[in-house]
């Protein structure tokens, strides 16, 4: 019983660590509102993101709603632009529906 209750306490302080730390993008749809969360958090508007990443509104507008047609060079340029970088490790325990929650 004892074990068990620490590692349930080591997965939710896992939780919050990726919380504050990364933003966990599972989804299309996931990975869009992080990159808004962070254009909202540069203070750029999404034509003014566009206008960094040399590319339109609608652009970053079919980024951040997650369209699934939007090119890999977009979220690069995208990530570029915001100063952000990818990661790619393997996936937390964490269910997808606990990532949203997070947010």
């Amino acid at each position: 019983m004892y074990l068990c209750a620490i590692a349930y306490i080591d997965n939710l302080y896992a939780i919050a660590y990726y919380a504050v730390m990364d933003t966990i993008a599972r989804t299309s749809r996931q990975l869009g509102a992080g990159i808004r969360r962070y254009r909202r958090q540069k203070g750029f508007t999404q034509h003014g993101l566009g206008e960094k990443m040399l590319a339109r509104q609608a652009t970053v507008s079919k980024l951040e709603s997650g369209k699934p047609a939007t090119q890999l060079r977009i979220l690069i340029d995208a990530l570029a632009a915001l100063d952000l970088e990818l990661v790619i490790r393997p996936r937390t325990m964490v269910t997808t529906k606990e990532i949203e929650e997070l947010f």
